[in-house]
């Protein structure tokens, strides 16, 4: 837990700890994270695409799978599951990242979601593609609303 304010220098702007159930009395944890990249100039879809493959191809994974996910706003969308081994203990972990774009062309999204649970894989898989069919965007500051349009119809029976 210490370490979460140190996601922050790596452009994590979003975590959230998930408690998931596993078998009738326990208890799996994971650590969804979002992070914002600025995309480098140059063909956007490459990018994209550069970045997936350069999670995929991690020295750290140990097996992984890789797909695309169709999403609503026909964005390009890579998904990435597997185990990773850490460095120094070993100890296994999966973990599903998703590299997709922001709709204003300039940032790439990654979402990740980490647990210790394994052979929850499948699981986890499932709330991620879950989590990423979500993804919207509007304009925060969207300004004035346009005044309503006359209506013909209206200006014919008057």
């Amino acid at each position: 837990m210490d370490g979460l304010e140190e996601l922050a220098g790596h452009r994590v702007v979003h975590t959230a700890l998930g408690l998931h159930p596993d078998d009738p009395t326990g208890v799996c944890t994971s650590l969804f994270s979002l992070t914002i990249r600025t995309a480098e100039e140059g063909d956007f879809n490459a990018r994209l695409a550069r970045t997936a493959l350069a999670i995929a191809e991690s020295s750290l994974w140990t097996n992984s799978v890789r797909r695309l996910i169709n999403l609503p706003s026909a964005l390009p969308c890579y998904l990435t599951v597997g185990t990773i081994a850490l460095p120094i203990t070993g100890q296994q972990l999966v973990q599903a990242k998703v590299v997709t774009g922001h709709a204003d062309g300039r940032h790439v999204l990654i979402l990740d979601l980490t647990s210790a649970a394994v052979h929850q894989a499948d699981a986890y898989t499932d709330i991620i593609e879950a989590i990423t069919h979500t993804i919207s965007f509007s304009d925060p500051d969207p300004g004035p609303a346009a005044p309503p349009k006359a209506s013909r119809i209206l200006e014919v029976l008057l």
